[in-house]
């Protein structure tokens, strides 16, 4: 049979050798087996049960509890409740990376944040506003637009293309450079191309979507864009189409 001294155990598992003596004395935990000068000895089972009492302890159980359920529920069972909690404690994570993610792009875009834009994308993604937006099409739209729309919490080159297209939009508006321009027109033309690819050549869903983009926020949950960047992609667009009807 093996067996491990408190020093041995207390160094595996990376606990002090003052804890191992309180779980001991409020007999949470007793080591199997003393020689005649007191030394403690822990057998494999006492390993087991210490793995139970530290996992418990991570679901932030008091001892009293860990002392009251340890023997009631089995090693599987215990780790099953640790899978749960670890998943909860991830999509909490992932929650936290997406706002941070959004509140970069946002901050790619304004040099200064608003607290009204922080809680639109922080508030109002953990009501799940952002899938609002998907109400207003057909279910065989959704799935396409859910498949190549780009995420504002991404940080994948689809995403960086469209944020730079915003920021040179925000960059002419700055300036006072009109739509009609060559410069403005230029940009908005490979941000429609840049489109076009992403909607599969699929215009009429393109057109779709960007009428509900016009809506109010608080309508669709997306991403915020403000009415001077729309109202100059729009004439920016409508100045491309007359021109292209005289061709």
């Amino acid at each position: 049979m093996n067996l491990w001294t408190t020093g041995e155990v207390a160094k595996q598992r990376g606990i002090s050798v003052r804890t191992l003596r309180y779980y001991d004395q409020i007999k949470l935990l007793k080591p199997s087996f003393r020689d005649e000068n007191g030394k403690r000895f822990y057998a494999e089972e006492d390993l087991i049960k210490l793995e139970k009492i530290i996992i418990l302890k991570k679901l932030s159980l008091p001892l009293d509890d860990i002392h009251e359920v340890l023997e009631k529920l089995t090693y599987k069972q215990i780790l099953m409740s640790h899978y749960n909690y670890l998943r909860e404690q991830q999509a909490k994570l992932e929650m936290s990376i997406s706002h941070t993610t959004s509140l970069i792009h946002m901050l790619d875009l304004n040099e200064q944040l608003s607290w009204e834009k922080i809680s639109t994308i922080v508030y109002h993604a953990e009501e799940n506003n952002n899938k609002k937006w998907l109400d207003y099409f057909e279910k065989d739209e959704q799935e396409f637009l859910q498949r190549t729309m780009p995420k504002l919490n991404n940080h994948n080159e689809q995403t960086q293309a469209y944020m730079s297209f915003l920021h040179r939009i925000e960059w002419c508006i700055k300036r006072d450079i009109a739509p009609e321009s060559e410069e403005a027109l230029q940009i908005v033309s490979t941000l429609m191309a840049f489109a076009q690819d992403d909607f599969q050549g699929n215009t009429t869903l393109m057109d779709k979507f960007w009428e509900i983009r016009k809506l109010p926020v608080e309508d669709t949950g997306l991403f915020p864009i403000s009415d001077e960047v729309l109202s100059f992609v729009e004439r920016a667009m409508d100045h491309l189409e007359r021109e292209e009807d005289l061709y």
